[in-house]
């Protein structure tokens, strides 16, 4: 037997308790600082009162510190994690490997999409360093999560519906170097959405003003029988940019769909 969770972003408090009341199994929010969405700070009560709410209905919470943390932070991001913990937090999603290194209280540590894993050998090293989950990068597919899963035991999240980057998680400084804005610093400036021009080696423009670098955003509610087949226990829903009704209707829907092959099978 294995626990199949529906992963909900939270922009805010009050959108954590939605995706809660329209079926999430555990939601993932950011706090003061460190998260990979700058726009999308919370204070620490509102981290303890989105926990107190998750597990009054069995859900769980998840706290977002996956940027880069720069040598002068080290001791404010490990009070923010024994924080965190202190508040209610049942795991950190993290990308800088610091965080294994810290004294922290026993909270699980999940290892972000900004690691990179995308391979087995990625994948082992991040469980084998003490990651208790390995979020999968997210232009992963289904034999690559097949192969992974034949080589390890850790618990494998994957994004199931959202925005999706035309580069890989936390190897792209696209925005870094346009705009002096890091993705990894939780500042992207997404010049992947911009329109562009495309011209030849002369100069001359064959295609104007298009989006030729923003990827549809993914949906793989028709392949949500597979993943739990390929082995992925936790299906993560991207967006806490996103606004309240997104979550209420992506979250409802997903459960729905999960909730179909769990009461089939």
């Amino acid at each position: 037997m294995k626990r199949i969770e529906l992963l909900a972003p939270a922009k805010d408090l009050m959108s954590g308790k939605i995706a809660i009341d329209y079926g999430a199994d555990a939601v993932y929010i950011g706090a003061e600082r460190f998260g990979a969405r700058s726009g999308a700070t919370n204070t620490m009560n509102d981290v303890r009162e989105l926990a107190q709410y998750a597990h009054l209905f069995g859900a769980k919470l998840y706290v977002t510190m996956n940027t880069i943390i720069y040598d002068n932070e080290l001791d404010q991001a490990r009070q923010q994690a024994i924080e965190a913990w202190k508040a209610g937090a049942d795991a950190l999603i993290v990308q800088d490997m610091a965080m294994l290194e810290m004294e922290l209280p026993p909270i699980e540590m999940h290892a972000s999409t900004q690691t990179f894993a995308l391979r087995t050998d990625r994948v082992n090293f991040l469980a084998n360093s003490g990651f208790a989950r390995v979020i999968l990068e997210r232009a992963i597919s289904l034999d690559e999560i097949r192969e992974i899963r034949k080589h390890t035991d850790v618990e494998l999240e994957a994004f199931v519906h959202g925005a999706i980057c035309v580069g890989f998680s936390g190897q792209c400084y696209f925005s870094q170097t346009m705009m002096g804005r890091s993705g990894n610093r939780g500042q992207c400036a997404q010049p992947c959405r911009w329109t562009y021009n495309l011209l030849d080696e002369n100069y001359n423009r064959l295609i104007e003003d298009k989006h030729l670098l923003s990827v549809r955003d993914l949906d793989m509610s028709e392949y949500v029988e597979q993943m739990i087949d390929a082995g992925i226990t936790s299906f993560k829903v991207e967006g806490r940019l996103k606004d309240e009704n997104y979550v209420k209707n992506t979250v409802a829907y997903y459960r729905k769909r999960i909730d179909s092959v769990i009461a089939r099978r």
